[in-house]
């Protein structure tokens, strides 16, 4: 079994998902306990899992099989199909059956990029979608370690394992076996290696295209699929720049953000204690994953309020340095405060003058922060 496959034995925390009253997909990255959420949620439902290697076979060679099952359930039951992703025409006798029997469908998979070529039926609007990320400090509660969640991540997996530096090791190194090669996604799977580790240096940052086609030796068309292949993924989400105006003609470039300060580590092969010059960045994408959240997936709840207070504690203790995006003049004064007696000529230009920051501090002509 892999390491980070969802079908692990740990003790089960409470998730803030909470499941529809009908259909739906569930996505998420493998190693988010889909599987295991799914499992305590309904456990009375039938399950087909496409991870078994012989039910995957016998339904690929006759999918006629999946119907004469689904006629010995009874009408209105809940149904799980585990990586639907590996066999997505099945959805066809899906769409047939909630017509017809009323059966309700929890569809897992670990990435949407199958399920979004073309062809495939996605129910016409009769399966909502969720998503599934790594654990919030408001779901660890006491549990929650900030320290060891910069260096290890909040993946499921990882977290619940006695060694987690071996099973966050792992975890990068099968990703490419098991998600991207497995499943085909790329053509190019040297290509692909070269690129990751140079997409995690960019995590919290605007994404330069053309410096990954210098370093990764690949072609800017073939970067921006290896971008799209991991934001289908659930491994990667951008947030657009802030449009201050419409009519800018300014280009905002959008920043990258990874869905857990663990992979970023994994991907760069950095297992060590984290740097202080990392640590800002990943202390940003655990703020930056709330938004994250709220784009893709619908949960109860304030995720975010908690996440916020944990992140405004560390930096009033000192844990953490404060992130880049948060610096300015309403949120970290002491960066702009000069020595006494002297000027911003004398301190080689790198504070403000004192109009400049009267000017900031101006409401109509205050910068946009961005808040955590």
């Amino acid at each position: 079994m892999a390491f980070f496959d969802d079908k692990c034995d740990m003790d089960y925390l409470q998730r803030i998902l909470a499941p529809p009253s009908g259909s739906f997909f569930l996505l998420g990255p493998r190693g988010t306990g889909k599987s295991t959420w799914v499992s305590a949620t309904f456990p009375e439902a039938h399950t087909l899992d496409l991870l078994s290697e012989r039910t995957y076979q016998q339904l690929l060679a006759d999918p006629a099989q999946f119907a004469a099952r689904l006629r010995t359930v009874e009408p209105g039951s809940w149904v799980v199909v585990d990586e639907i992703q590996r066999l997505p025409n099945l959805l066809n006798e899906v769409h047939r059956f909630i017509e017809q029997k009323q059966l309700r469908f929890v569809l897992c998979g670990s990435s949407a990029r199958k399920l979004r070529r073309a062809g495939v039926n996605l129910l016409a609007g009769r399966a909502l979608r969720r998503s599934m990320h790594p654990f919030v400090p408001n779901e660890l509660g006491e549990k929650f370690d900030l320290a060891e969640a910069l260096r290890f991540g909040l993946m499921p997996i990882v977290w619940s394992s006695k060694d987690r530096g071996e099973v966050l090791q792992a975890y990068g190194q099968l990703y490419l076996k098991e998600e991207i090669q497995a499943e085909a996604l790329v053509r190019n799977l040297s290509g692909f290696a070269r690129f990751l580790p140079l997409a995690a240096l960019f995590h919290g940052q605007t994404v330069n295209v053309s410096n990954i086609v210098r370093d990764a030796g690949v072609a800017r068309t073939t970067v921006t699929g290896y971008l799209q292949i991991l934001e289908e993924a659930l491994m990667c989400f951008q947030i657009p720049g802030y449009e201050a105006k419409l009519r800018m003609r300014e280009r905002k470039l959008p920043k990258l953000y990874w869905c857990d300060p663990g992979i970023v580590r994994a991907m760069k092969r950095s297992f060590a204690k984290p740097a202080p010059e990392e640590t800002g960045a990943l202390f940003e994408g655990l703020g930056g994953k709330r938004e994250g959240r709220s784009r893709f997936s619908s949960v109860q709840g304030r995720p975010g309020h908690s996440n916020r207070s944990q992140v405004r504690c560390a930096v009033q203790r000192g844990l953490v340095p404060w992130p880049a995006c948060c610096r300015g003049p309403s949120r970290s004064p002491a960066a702009h405060r000069r020595l006494p007696g002297r000027t911003a000529a004398q301190d080689g230009g790198r504070h403000r003058s004192d109009a400049a920051q009267r000017a900031c501090r101006s409401p109509a002509r205050r910068p946009p922060v961005a808040v955590i």
